[in-house]
């Protein structure tokens, strides 16, 4: 049962857009561009990025969310996305992608985490500075989106259908198109 009384039942992060429009647009803005925006990254990959923050800080919601979101937009799909979950340092994941991970793991720890020594060895993958940039960024938005959707208490679906039919919409329409459908414009949805 959430912490204060929403004026929806939508579960997770979608009641509190619903409970605070004003503020839906600017978060999902930042997750448009940061996840769908063009980027030598694949969508699936910094979808995956978003899912590894977000179980290691425990947010069932938001995990299951983007790792539906990955799953979708990865050639290797859910599977990956749990190997990457449950170990890191064995899933079938590139040197770069690994890398990449350790940065963002070390960011939902503390920024101050992110050492030179993860750098350069990122650098070694051939990781552009945009890539070092934006997955700092999508793991530190990620720990504020966690912390939101956490704090509060949100409701939790259980039913992983939930999620999944969810990431065709994502996956389709973004972010923002998505919000425009469910919050902006609810009798279009």
């Amino acid at each position: 049962m959430p912490h204060i009384e929403l004026n929806s039942n939508e579960p997770g992060i979608r009641g509190l857009f619903r409970y605070r429009p004003e503020t839906a647009l600017p978060l999902n803005g930042l997750v448009e561009a940061l996840l769908c925006g063009p980027g030598t990254l694949t969508r699936g990959e910094r979808e995956l990025i978003a899912a590894y923050v977000s179980g290691r800080n425990e947010c069932r919601y938001c995990y299951s969310a983007h790792a539906a979101y990955a799953a979708a937009q990865l050639p290797e799909g859910m599977a990956l996305v749990e190997q990457v979950h449950h170990d890191i340092d064995t899933a079938p994941v590139t040197p770069k992608m690994r890398a990449l991970l350790a940065i963002a793991g070390a960011v939902q720890q503390s920024g101050k985490s992110v050492t030179g020594d993860l750098v350069a060895a990122v650098r070694a993958e051939d990781a552009t500075d945009r890539e070092i940039h934006d997955t700092v960024l999508i793991a530190a938005a990620f720990c504020m989106f966690n912390r939101y959707v956490d704090g509060l208490a949100t409701a939790l679906p259980d039913d992983p259908a939930f999620y999944t039919d969810r990431a065709e919409r994502i996956t389709a329409h973004g972010y923002l198109g998505v919000l425009q459908q469910e919050v902006i414009s609810p009798a279009t949805a």
